[in-house]
């Protein structure tokens, strides 16, 4: 399993990962803490990035979407790496 850091030693797993939002996309967080299914990991800085996951959950990240796009980029590199 595959896991990214989303910063501030949180991590989800890629394969789960279904997309990267900006926090812009209000209605998402909203109903996602409504439902009970929202995971804040910005350890109370402002929210960056909203991970939408398979399971439904909703991971808040103070990382920016570029930083985690970068992040997830690097371990399908890795993975790559492994093959050959």
């Amino acid at each position: 399993m595959k896991l990214i850091n989303i910063g501030y030693g949180n991590y989800v797993s890629a394969e789960r990962l279904l997309a990267v939002v900006s926090p812009d996309s209000a209605p998402i967080v909203q109903d996602s803490r409504e439902i009970g299914m929202l995971i804040d990991a910005t350890y109370g800085r402002k929210t960056q990035a909203v991970l939408i996951m398979d399971t439904g959950h909703a991971v808040l990240s103070a990382l920016p979407p570029d930083a985690v796009q970068g992040r997830v980029q690097a371990s399908d590199q890795e993975t790559e790496g492994d093959a050959t």
